[in-house]
């Protein structure tokens, strides 16, 4: 199965006046490293968050945003410090009467002291029911996300093996264009160092021994065949259920080897531009197999 670690997630859930919401954005990466954005008062759940993340995705640079909210109904979440307003209150007096200035004190002339009202702390309970949405929420976005990152994996996974089968075909014209051409090589070696050479001061047992050496330096069957069950692992991999991004990675590796090496031993033109076709396939292969999970 081909997943793509790019992708986006959302998920809402609404309880009791609560309502959560939580985005997921999804990057490439070489491993799984998640970012994520709390309400204050559920910082303390940040690891929480993080392992109920890991459990469905292994790659990717994730960042989580959480958003909780509550009902109008719920009423405002501050409260007066009294104490505070009776000291200010009592100050004002005093500055007024010091001041001579007969005028009333007014709400206005109070709530300009900030510090006179003060943020509700949510008892426990409502702290725990607010993680439970949140955790709801997260789990609806976790699944949207795994869904758009399949979709994204399905087209993938098209291309690769279409761009597999390309560099397949490649390798089977290779195949036939070096069929029989050892036993040519050979032939051809033979004759121009014997047109070189006074036949006389050849040993042919030494010669044919060089020329086969020279030969074998140049036959490029090995590689083939290596390079072949390359490709075929890779589609193997392709459709394997677990994630495959590292496989593909290092069997993209691999033919990239083989191909170089095909290059450089053939010594033909024809065969060195199927090559750079390959080559040139495979590159493609290469950049669409970093954004795989």
């Amino acid at each position: 199965m081909i997943i793509s670690m790019t992708g986006f997630g959302r998920g809402e859930t609404t309880e009791n006046g609560i309502t959560a919401t939580v985005e997921i954005k999804s990057l490439n990466s070489r491993y799984l490293d998640v970012s994520t954005r709390l309400p204050q008062r559920l910082q303390d759940k940040e690891l929480e968050v993080k392992e109920l993340v890991q459990k469905s995705i292994n790659r990717g640079k994730l960042n989580i945003t959480v958003n909780v909210s509550e009902a109008d109904s719920a009423g405002p979440s501050i409260a007066v410090d009294t104490n505070k307003v009776v000291g200010y209150s009592n100050i004002l007096r005093e500055l007024i009467e010091a001041a001579g200035i007969d005028e009333p004190i007014t709400i206005r002339d109070i709530t300009q002291f900030n510090d006179v009202f003060i943020n509700k702390e949510e008892d426990e309970e409502i702290l725990e029911e607010k993680w439970k949405v949140t955790v709801k929420a997260l789990k609806e976005a976790v699944s949207s996300l795994l869904k758009m990152r399949t979709q994204e994996g399905d087209q993938l996974k098209k291309d690769l093996i279409d761009r597999i089968d390309f560099i397949d075909e490649n390798i089977k014209i290779i195949t036939k264009e070096t069929n029989g051409r050892a036993d040519e090589t050979r032939e051809k070696l033979l004759e121009r160092i014997n047109n070189l050479i006074d036949e006389d001061k050849i040993d042919p047992e030494r010669l044919e021994m060089e020329v086969a050496i020279l030969v074998d330096k140049m036959d490029v069957t090995e590689e083939i065949v290596r390079l072949r069950s390359h490709l075929k692992f890779f589609k193997e991999a392709v459709e394997q259920p677990e994630p495959a991004g590292r496989q593909l990675n290092f069997l993209t590796q691999e033919i990239n080897r083989e191909l170089n090496t095909i290059g450089s031993k053939a010594n033909n033109s024809e065969i060195a531009q199927y090559v750079v076709k390959c080559k040139e396939a495979l590159e493609q292969i290469r950049e669409q197999v970093q954004n795989v999970e």
